[in-house]
């Protein structure tokens, strides 16, 4: 029903937007790929992962890293949680392409970003989503996010795009809570909230759920909250929402890979380097997050030098906070 308060959820309501490991030489660590998915799913309560979308480094994987990283996702979790393979780029026979290829893997869904530099109009923008629409069968997640493609999907387009029976959510990146009112107010189109600071604010105007990038370290506490929530117990919600602010700040200090990767080898979990033009995190920055975790509650084996890793069994992130999950 169109404006319904109670946000169909066509992925799961929490998802991670997971990064793609990586080994020292910079090559994919599908394994290391495999356990993360796992940890995610079992661990940190995901309903789904975004594989290949930017946090896991799409810009500088080949298409072959993207088709194999998947398929070793969708080998470990594949049967527990919605897989959505990130397709998008700037050129919409690529897309097209991608889109064909997850399909043929096995994935559950596909996430198209706006396409970024070219700076389309809007009819060209609705152009270029339908026509990945169109290309597969899989059911298609919209990511808009301006600040990093330079163009919003505006939101009259959003009311035409979907219109699209293959359209079922957009992840809402564009930081206006106004705007993502107005269009849940005229469609059905459930919105996943794409900026984590905005995760509870999302939830209180109709958000469905999350891609997370925080997800990584402090998933199952964002799946309390949206239980919290969706449950009545706002009080619990914005309890859990606060304690995380510092864990919000702390990853987006720099580019969410970098952070994310380095807090994940601080856990002795699957991360490793980063491609350029990214780079490592230093050890400055490694110091400012090991505080931030610290004001969040959130603290694991975080006394190891980077991408030293220990056995999955050790890991067993703890919670400082009386309460948390």
């Amino acid at each position: 029903m169109v404006g319904s308060t109670t946000p169909h959820a066509p992925f799961g309501r929490m998802l991670t937007a997971m990064v793609t490991p990586m080994h020292a030489d910079g090559s994919v660590d599908y394994d290391g790929a495999a356990r993360l998915a796992t940890y995610l799913v079992e661990e940190q309560r995901n309903d789904g992962l975004i594989i290949s979308g930017t946090t896991g480094e799409s810009p500088t994987t080949d298409d072959d890293e993207k088709d194999r990283l998947l398929r070793a996702v969708l080998e470990a979790v594949g049967d527990r949680a919605s897989i959505v393979a990130g397709v998008g780029t700037n050129d919409t026979r690529c897309s097209i392409e991608r889109a064909k290829a997850a399909e043929a893997a096995g994935a559950h869904g596909v996430l198209a970003v706006a396409p970024y530099y070219n700076k389309p109009p809007q009819e060209g923008i609705i152009r270029h989503f339908t026509a990945i629409a169109d290309a597969s069968g899989l059911p298609m997640m919209l990511y808009d996010i301006p600040g990093r493609t330079g163009v919003p999907i505006a939101s009259e387009s959003l009311v035409r795009l979907a219109e699209h029976p293959r359209i079922v959510a957009n992840k809402d990146a564009k930081d206006d809570l106004g705007a993502s009112t107005w269009v849940m107010a005229r469609t059905d189109l459930p919105y996943y909230c794409g900026s984590d600071m905005l995760n509870l604010p999302q939830l209180s105007i109709g958000a469905s759920g999350f891609v997370s990038v925080v997800g990584h370290i402090v998933g199952a506490d964002l799946h309390d909250m949206i239980d919290a929530f969706f449950d009545g117990d706002v009080v619990r919600a914005l309890a859990i929402h606060r304690r995380l602010t510092p864990v919000y700040t702390g990853l987006f200090r720099t580019q969410g890979v970098i952070t994310t990767k380095a807090v994940l080898n601080m856990f002795g979990l699957p991360g490793g380097v980063v491609r350029t033009p990214l780079a490592d995190a230093s050890v400055e920055l490694q110091a400012l997050l090991r505080e931030d975790l610290a004001a969040a509650g959130v603290k694991g084996p975080i006394g190891l030098a980077p991408h030293q890793a220990v056995p999955a069994s050790a890991v067993g992130v703890e919670r400082l906070t009386e309460g948390s999950a």
